[in-house]
């Protein structure tokens, strides 16, 4: 399973995303608003996730808001860490 397949995997479990499964995730569609809908808790979750699964932190504001622009931003932010 790719880093992309596990994180949409874990955003609608973790976040218990009832009527969505990980398929219906497009890879650039926005997180927030629009895409998924997930709002500023729904982050804070989504900064848990990366930490428990990935072992990858959010640094700052500014870092998350890059990482978070889409599913493709967020699984290339989390490869770029892990692979330090």
């Amino acid at each position: 399973m790719t880093v992309k397949e596990q994180l949409k995997k874990l955003i609608v479990e973790e976040l218990n995303l009832e009527e969505i499964s990980p398929e219906d995730i497009e890879d650039d569609a926005p997180i927030f608003g629009e895409g998924l809908g997930l709002d500023s808790l729904d982050a804070v979750e989504i900064v848990v996730i990366l930490e428990k699964h990935f072992g990858v932190q959010v640094k700052s504001l500014d870092e998350g808001r890059e990482a978070f622009r889409s599913v493709n931003a967020l699984a290339a932010y989390i490869e770029e860490r892990m692979s330090k």
